[in-house]
Parts: structure tokens; sequence; C-alpha cells
């Protein structure tokens, strides 16, 4: 199988730099800020103080400066929120995403560890093993004018993002614009511990106490699982029924492969689950 690289054209990019940001940032966002180095990249997200989500991303170190790759469409917003929390720190906040390209990269990359989070650098920016999975692959924040020809010559050709699509979908990977609703779902809902999106023995940070208690007392009624179709694919929003109730939505769909927001208690009762005339059935995180 040939090595692919997708263009993600619906990344942006936030860089960060100061010489504050990480005190900045560890007291706001859900993943350890000290597990970030020129090494180790790390996935995160920034809830609201309810303990709701409101974005998630990546994080990568680029010298003394930090390059944070987030949906495009939540970096305006995501910026100002961080602008409203640095006070007096000393953190510059930039959006940059005009100066690189974000890849997805399926396949083997040469001289790239197998760590979660493995990085390394070239042509001025960064490659890196997914933080959230080994099985997701890599990703490359690019520098604009060079990504092309870095691209090429690490052995990968060109491919769509329904590639992308279909292998993070069978994975069960949850997208944060595509299938969480923000200021509504919880981290654990969505399977960030899992995905190495939350770490539990860290200071505060925003929207930490909800999210311990969820997690210690184990309230999870909704939970977002891959599941497969056996019928015509369901559209994303389509409403799943068991029982002749309705328990849940389907969120991202690629072919005959989904992710759907469920009930907990009717995914383990075994109940038979239907999106329309489509029979559905839950399948094992593959991470």
């Amino acid at each position: 199988m040939s090595n692919l690289a997708i263009l993600l054209e619906d990344r942006g990019i936030l860089s960060i730099g100061g010489n504050e940001w990480r005190d900045f940032l560890q007291n706001l966002i859900t993943n350890d800020v000290d597990l970030l180095s020129a090494d180790r990249a790390i996935y995160s997200a920034l809830l609201t103080p309810q303990g709701k989500y409101l974005y998630d991303f990546l994080l990568v170190q680029a010298g003394d400066s930090l390059l944070v790759d987030v949906h495009a469409t939540q970096l305006p917003e995501f910026l100002k929120k961080l602008m409203m929390y640095r006070l007096r720190a000393d953190a510059t906040l930039e959006d940059a995403s005009s100066q690189w390209a974000v890849y997805a990269l399926l396949g083997d990359v040469p001289g790239l560890g197998n760590e979660l989070g493995a990085c390394l650098n070239i042509g001025g920016g960064v490659v890196y093993r997914d933080p959230r999975t080994v099985k997701l692959g890599a990703r490359a924040i690019l520098p604009v004018d060079d990504a092309s020809e870095i691209i090429s010559s690490l052995g990968f050709l060109s491919a769509g993002r329904p590639d992308y699509e279909a292998h993070r979908i069978g994975l069960g990977v949850v997208d944060g614009v595509q299938d969480l609703e923000e200021e509504r779902t919880l981290l654990l809902e969505a399977n960030f511990e899992v995905l190495h999106g939350i770490a539990f023995n860290k200071g505060c940070y925003v929207g930490q106490e909800q999210t311990a208690r969820t997690k210690h007392r184990a309230t999870i009624r909704n939970r977002l699982y891959p599941v497969a179709f056996d019928g015509a694919a369901p559209e994303s929003g389509t409403t799943v029924s068991a029982n002749n109730k309705d328990i849940g939505t389907i969120r991202s769909v690629s072919g005959m492969q989904g992710i759907a927001r469920l009930r907990v208690e009717t995914v383990e009762d075994g109940a038979p689950l239907t999106a329309g005339d489509t029979k559905l059935t839950v399948k094992e995180l593959e991470l």
C-alpha cells in the first residue's frame, strides 16, 4: 500500500510564544503541558467552566514557540477566548494559518519514532506521530511554500480527504467539529481519556472539577461509538432508535461506517439499533 498524504485544508495554526506560554496554558487546557517538548506532541481541549467541550487541538513545540493545530472554523473564537484568559501573562498569540500547511500521513515516515506524539523536525516544520493513537498515523505542519516538496521527499503520494475520513472513522476517533457539540459534550463521552487528551494527575484547569467528578462517579450516560451500517448509509444528524425510542444521533459518516452518539445503557443491553431503515452494529474502538 502506498504512503498517502492528505492535505487538511480545514485546519488552522495558532502560534503561541513568549516566556510564560507554558504556565499560561497549563492552567487552562485538559492535558499536561509538562509532557510537551520538542520531541513530543500532545492532544488536548479547552472546556467551559462547567466541563463542557469548546475546542480540541494538537500541540507541537517548534523552537521556543508552540504551534497549535485546531479546526479553522474554531480558530477565531479560540484565539479570542485565549486572549481573554491571557491577562498579564507573557504570551503572544497569532493566527499563523497562512504560513503553514497541515497534512495527515498514512504510512511510514522515515526516521520518525513509533511512540505517541514522537516528533521529527524537517524542512523548517514538524512531522509527528499522532498523539491520540499510533494507528491514526502521523501528521505534519510544514511551511506552505515547501510543503509539497517535503511530502514528496518523504515518499508520500497525495490523496483525498475521504481516505483520511475512512481511516479515522473506522478507528472510532472523533472529530471535534463533526462529532461533538460545543458547550454540551463531556470529554469522557467522546473517549478523550482513551485518546490521551486528559491528564487526571495535573493541577486545576478550566472545567477540571466537573471532568474529575464525572470520571470518579462513572456518570456517563451517552458516548460516541464507531458503528457499521447494514443498509443505505444514513446522513449525519439522523436519529438512532431502539425499541421505538430515540437513543442517539449519527455524527460522522464514511461509506458503510460512522460515529454515533448513543445511550450507554441501551448499547450495553444489546438492543437492536436503527437509523431510519438502516440497521446499526456498534463496533469496538480500534485504538
